[in-house]
């Protein structure tokens, strides 16, 4: 008889698995692939290393928001608001929508962008996703919303494949890591900016609100954790597929330069030589309409979970419309305007290495709140404490640091 044993575990892992994959695969959002495509356009793979260390580093991130999602069942600002008053929750939640606005504004470019390619109407290619989005999520409940979002994320790895089919050369890859021009202020920039695009502020709120809506506790957290690690791998891996597909590319090795790239289809057009100009461009739409679709919804949830946390309205998924009006107005605003907002968009490229970069100068705020949160919030066997303390210490100020230094190079402090 074949050994049944491991089904119970696997069925534990699926039950918590979600919110960390979700997160994750909305973490490869239109910015952020496109502040990866520019790094390799401009610096050639010398930026692939940076991708590889920032998978430690996005988990021990998400990591907190686990533990505070299943130790208290408590929204992250709701416990920000409880901790330290509702100034500085709502300065907070400040931080969280100029980080939401510009995400949302560039989803919607970049799916605007790939309508442009193949002639598609704006008034469809915005307001198609727009009736999705809201029919999902007002219909859908929470477990529907998470498993479309999924199934559609993992569209993304299409980049995989693009970065195969540009035929990088290994040992460039590899020459690449001896040759970090740390010295350059345009290189930091782009630091600063792929930092900012792979750990955002409403990543923080959505994951720890889906697992406090997905009704998982502390008995949940091991598994939770491993559905966060697997996303932080498929994450990156894609960041760091768009960087290869580009610099093999467009940089050709590290002697190409961004200058010209800014607009989704001249991207499309330097991405996809080696799949011809049709199948090319399908492959990049995909993933592209994948990425922004699922950070869409993710964004969007993150701030309208995040007003219900700060007002103490009903803000729940497992309620209806009409039981949570605020919530599911809070979510429709957002979707909407962002998709107006995106004719007012002269730059694709340029708006979202700003938005990253921007992302990066809130960075104190939101891992501040969430490292204080995670060692003093938390009852004291379920708090940050001992060397994983001072390793996620460590670790956060270290992020921090180069993420400043970026942006100060990007303001001309530097």
């Amino acid at each position: 008889m074949p050994d049944t044993a491991y089904l119970p575990r696997i069925s534990a892992f699926l039950k918590a698995a979600g919110p960390g994959l979700v997160v994750m695969l909305a973490d490869t959002d239109v910015g952020s692939l496109i502040t990866a495509a520019q790094s390799g356009a401009r610096w050639g793979y010398s930026l692939l290393l940076l991708q590889l260390l920032l998978v430690p580093i996005l988990y021990i991130v998400q990591e907190l928001t686990v533990r505070l999602g299943t130790a208290t069942g408590r929204g992250h600002g709701a416990l920000i608001r409880e901790h330290f008053g509702p100034a500085w929750a709502w300065i907070s939640f400040g931080g969280l929508v100029v980080a939401g606005i510009g995400a949302i504004v560039t989803e919607f470019s970049g799916i605007a962008g790939i309508g442009d390619l193949f002639g598609v109407p704006r008034i469809v290619s915005l307001g198609l996703p727009v009736a999705i989005l809201l029919w999902l999520v007002f219909t859908g409940g929470y477990r529907c919303v998470e498993v479309v979002a999924i199934a559609v994320g993992l569209f993304e790895l299409v980049f995989i494949g693009l970065a195969i089919a540009a035929k990088p050369d290994p040992g460039e890859i590899l020459a690449s890591f001896a040759h970090i021009p740390l010295n350059d202020g345009g290189f930091r920039v782009l630091i600063a900016a792929n930092i900012g695009a792979v750990i955002m502020p409403w990543m923080i709120f959505y994951q720890q609100s889906a697992i406090v809506d997905k009704g998982l506790g502390w008995q949940h957290a091991r598994d939770s954790r491993l559905d966060t690690l697997v996303g932080a791998i498929i994450s990156q891996c894609v960041m760091g597929a768009i960087l290869i597909a580009a610099a093999a590319t467009i940089g050709k090795g590290g002697r190409g330069t961004a200058q010209g790239l800014d607009t989704v289809g001249q991207l499309a057009d330097a991405f996809t030589p080696a799949l011809g100009p049709w199948l090319g461009h399908v492959a990049f739409g995909v993933g592209i309409i994948a990425a922004a679709f699922v950070a869409l919804n993710v964004v969007a949830l993150s701030l309208a979970w995040g007003f219900g946390d700060l007002t103490g309205r009903a803000h729940s998924l497992t309620l209806s419309p009409r039981q949570a009006p605020a919530f599911y107005g809070a979510f429709t605003l957002v979707v909407v305007a962002g998709a107006i907002g995106v004719q007012l968009v002269p730059n694709l490229v340029a708006l979202n290495v700003a938005v990253e970069v921007m992302n990066a100068l809130l960075l104190p705020l939101a891992l501040g709140f969430l490292i204080l949160l995670a060692t003093r919030a938390l009852p004291p066997d379920r708090r940050v404490e001992g060397t994983y303390k001072w390793v996620v210490y460590v670790v956060s100020g270290l992020t921090i640091a180069f993420a400043m230094v970026g942006v100060l190079d990007g303001v001309g402090l530097l």
